[in-house]
């Protein structure tokens, strides 16, 4: 069940960003489960990862050869999370990186891996190991569909994003896959998302810039208020196109690439929260009128992780004190409720700490009988504004959830 029309883009070719998907059988006998992205020499690389105390072994591992080497190979498995699998899991994610570099000639350090799946069984690293070859043989630059729909697990559809601008005669390209469908509350990035460009970008500017696009796109997204042990963003510039190295965040090139950017990390955010697992309603919780970003957010993520309120989202009920009840515990101090306002849409519903003289159930239940809802909060407090966006709460997400490992 998914929300809206997310299709998947035409990817343009990444100079500089090769790509295939191959089927190791992890899961599911033919299923294309094992993901290979080949670097060019030279190209740049960025990552976010969990903040989660359980992260995965390949996590660990990928941190650990970004702050070693120039990375060239990315390699990732659906179907198993190689999470909670102790000294093994790490002893396997590196060994995927050393049969990789042994056979395309670049050391373990220049290969990141990466897992998706169920966490606590160990990873099937002799299948992966033996589609190695394949893989390697098979990437090109035209492997961004197949990419898309490898790393896939609970996901309902692929999810992508490309876009080109032109510089100076040159076109750059920006092109971005990502899965996750549940288990999203990141507090970094998303279940998997890979983010590519053509352009010359030295690695600190790059890393900052990931780092801002993942805080105003997948930091912002939650279906479950669960945070996986295997979040994963990667943000790469090959440097391939003929322009110079962007080497500070200002400038003419730098602010189009950075308007590209986040474009792509939002709208692969809002692909992942419209995929949610049993989705039926894609809900914007945005609230301005704070002091301080920080309220902004306390009173988004409690709107947006009440039970209660999701649930009214599925059955289309304006039940509009379950979500004043939401504002008011989440914890902004010395909140004067008099001063709150709520619109579901452009319907104002509360003010002046009450049910507002203009509304009628009518016009709330019209609201919430639309697939796309928006949740407006406006605190009466400062100019500081922060949105989230999430899901409702079905029957089959529990379905989805209880047969998961069947």
């Amino acid at each position: 069940m998914a929300v809206g029309e997310y299709p998947f883009p035409h990817m343009h070719p990444v100079k500089g960003v090769k790509l295939t998907a191959v089927s190791a059988g992890i899961k599911k006998p033919g299923r294309r489960d094992v993901v290979l992205f080949e670097l060019a020499e030279g190209a740049q690389v960025a990552g976010v990862f969990t903040q989660n105390a359980f992260c995965a072994a390949p996590v660990t591992v990928c941190r650990e050869h970004l702050s070693k080497a120039a990375i060239r190979y990315l390699v990732i498995n659906s179907g198993n999370a190689n999470a909670c699998t102790g000294e093994q899991g790490l002893l396997d994610a590196k060994a995927t990186c050393a049969e990789i570099a042994r056979q395309a000639g670049v050391t373990t350090e220049q290969v990141l891996p990466f897992s998706t799946g169920v966490i606590g069984e160990p990873l099937p690293v002799q299948k992966i190991l033996a589609v190695i070859p394949d893989a390697l043989a098979k990437a090109s630059e035209q492997g961004w569909d197949d990419a898309g729909a490898g790393i896939m697990t609970t996901d309902t559809r692929p999810k992508g994003f490309s876009q080109q601008f032109d510089y100076q005669g040159q076109t750059i390209t920006v092109n971005g896959i990502a899965k996750g469908a549940g288990m999203i509350k990141p507090n970094m990035a998303t279940m998997l998302g890979y983010i590519a460009t053509d352009a010359k970008v030295a690695q600190p500017v790059l890393q900052q810039l990931c780092r801002e696009a993942a805080n105003k796109s997948f930091n912002r997204i939650t279906i479950d208020g669960d945070t996986s042990t295997n979040d994963s963003c990667i943000f790469i510039a090959t440097g391939q196109v003929n322009l110079p190295e962007i080497t500070s965040p200002d400038g003419e090139l730098y602010e189009k690439l950075r308007e590209v950017v986040l474009a792509a990390f939002v709208h692969l955010a809002q692909c992942i929260v419209s995929d949610g697992e049993g989705a039926t309603k894609f809900v914007t919780v945005a609230v301005a009128g704070g002091a301080n970003q920080q309220e902004c957010l306390d009173v988004a993520y409690a709107v947006a992780h009440s039970p209660l309120i999701k649930t009214a989202l599925f059955a289309s009920d304006p039940n509009w004190g379950r979500i004043v009840a939401a504002i008011g515990y989440a914890g902004v101090p010395d909140l004067d409720a008099t001063s709150v306002r709520v619109h579901l849409n452009d319907v104002l519903i509360v003010e002046k700490g009450g049910r507002a003289k203009t509304y009628t159930e009518e016009q709330g239940q019209a609201v919430m009988s639309q697939a796309n809802i928006a949740i407006n909060i406006h605190l009466g407090r400062g100019d500081c504004a922060e949105t989230l966006w999430t899901t409702d709460l079905s029957y089959e997400y529990v379905r989805i959830n209880a047969d998961y490992r069947s």
